[in-house]
């Protein structure tokens, strides 16, 4: 009889479901039954993937509610955050199913050099091949959806690790997927621990990598995965810059819910936030009034944006940074108190850029507040990070969104807003420490897929 996982709340303990776990045996059955749908599932045309996508789309929007309660009882997300969720997994299968049909490839003129004179090339996308994918547990569904999505649409099999905090919606979207008529072979869904996932990387029929998670662990399987592809979307410590134009009730507001909205276990949430010095009093003042605004506790009430972490681990870890951030000479202007494994939302000022809550990423209802002088103060900042996710910066000169664009190191800019905003159809990924890669629908099929290359000679 296999091993099951128990799936608990993380609000109130309760059992929420069982899932099996994969053994070797079941891991090497995973990634045979992948490598022999490779060909059958490259070769389905787009019309079929086109249809697959729409019906996995219909099927999401069909169970928005039930998905979304299982999201709030196993991962313990607001519910009106796990409601946006299932809309946003919707949005990304339909873009799927929008992109199957573009980008086939293009024709490119040889005629460019004398050598080339009567020669034509066709350029065209194939599937690179079996995807080992993992997933994060803090958005359970969209997340996966982001791997599954432009893999379906590609034409590549899918050999998908579930976060093992939170792996029932990623068997639900599983059973969904393979019920909108992608072959069975060609997508396993499983629970394994890290010497049985570790195959994923180290195995040489997996083609390509995705990986979504921590950075230490992110970087340590890329270490290990030899030639294959390998995506990482990784984590940061991201900031927002409010210049001395910004509209102070806006950025206010827009960095209370980014810093704290689903207990901050956001990889691109508000965690530094610099403030130009002349309006920092104001703006203090107004970030904590709309911090006070924001409800705690339990995740099922709608009114609630602060739930409980993950688990009782991740809470004494944000605990500790607290109490070490305090202990070190950072002023705490609100929050620090827990019920259960919900912690209050925590501003602290006054800390250095040696603490853990401003080096490392904090995945917890915890943001730092700190004047600066002008803009290129607040770049070199932001910079000084071994992260680089994305940024927000609050201003309405478009010399300083020049300015921050040209400036700030990291993968994505914000102008006007939280750096915690993700569309999902926009290349989104990190520099440095915070992976390479991009996702976003038609940028993770680029990544997915292979150029080839036709050259014909027509004269």
């Amino acid at each position: 009889m296999p091993e099951y996982l128990s799936v608990t709340s993380p609000w109130d303990g309760r059992e929420v479901g069982r899932v099996p776990v994969a053994d070797a045996a079941a891991m090497e059955a995973a990634i045979a039954a992948a490598v022999r749908s490779k060909a059958a599932v490259a070769a389905l045309p787009r019309h079929e993937r086109q249809a697959i996508l729409r019906r996995i789309a219909a099927a999401l929007a069909r169970e928005r509610e039930r998905l979304a309660e299982l999201m709030v009882r196993e991962s313990g997300k607001p519910r009106r955050f796990a409601r946006t969720e299932v809309d946003r997994a919707i949005s990304t299968f339909s873009l799927a199913a929008d992109e199957v049909t573009r980008g086939a490839g293009e024709l490119v003129p040889l005629d460019v050099t004398a050598a080339g004179e009567g020669y034509t090339a066709l350029v065209a996308r194939r599937p690179v091949g079996v995807i080992g994918a993992i997933a994060p547990f803090n958005f359970p569904l969209n997340l996966v959806a982001h791997k599954l999505a432009p893999a379906i649409a590609v034409g590549n099999p899918v050999v998908l690790k579930a976060p093992p905090q939170a792996p029932l919606c990623a068997h639900e979207l599983g059973t969904i997927v393979r019920e909108a008529g992608w072959p069975s072979d060609a997508l396993t869904v499983l629970h394994a621990p890290v010497e049985i996932a570790q195959q994923l990387a180290t195995d040489e029929r997996i083609a390509m990598l995705s990986f979504t998670g921590s950075s230490k662990v992110g970087w340590h399987l890329k270490s290990v995965a030899g030639k294959k592809r390998v995506a990482l979307e990784l984590g940061g410590n991201a900031a927002a810059i409010v210049c001395g134009d910004a509209d102070l009730a806006w950025a206010a507001k827009r960095c209370a819910l980014g810093a704290f909205a689903q207990s901050g276990q956001v990889c691109i949430k508000v965690q530094r936030i610099f403030v130009a010095r002349e309006r920092y009093d104001a703006f203090l003042t107004l970030l904590l009034e709309e911090t006070a605004k924001l409800k705690a506790g339990d995740p099922s009430d709608d009114d609630t944006i602060v739930g409980p972490l993950i688990d009782t681990a991740a809470a004494d870890r944000v605990q500790a940074w607290i109490a070490q951030a305090i202990a070190g000479g950072a002023k705490l202007l609100c929050g620090g108190s827990r019920d259960r494994d919900v912690i209050a939302p925590t501003l602290l000022a006054e800390t250095t850029p040696a603490m853990m809550v401003e080096c490392e990423e904090v995945f917890g209802p915890v943001a730092t507040v700190a004047p600066i002088e002008d803009l290129d103060d607040g770049i070199a900042r932001t910079n000084a990070s071994r992260y680089g996710l994305q940024a927000g910066v609050f201003t309405h000169d478009v010399r300083a969104i020049g300015r921050a664009f040209d400036g700030l190191d990291v993968g994505g800019v914000v102008i006007d807003d939280y750096p915690t905003l993700r569309i999902d159809n926009f290349p989104y990924g990190g520099i440095k420490e915070s992976g390479f890669g991009r996702e976003g629908v038609r940028y993770a099929m680029d990544e997915m897929s292979e150029l080839k290359t036709l050259v014909v000679k027509y004269r």
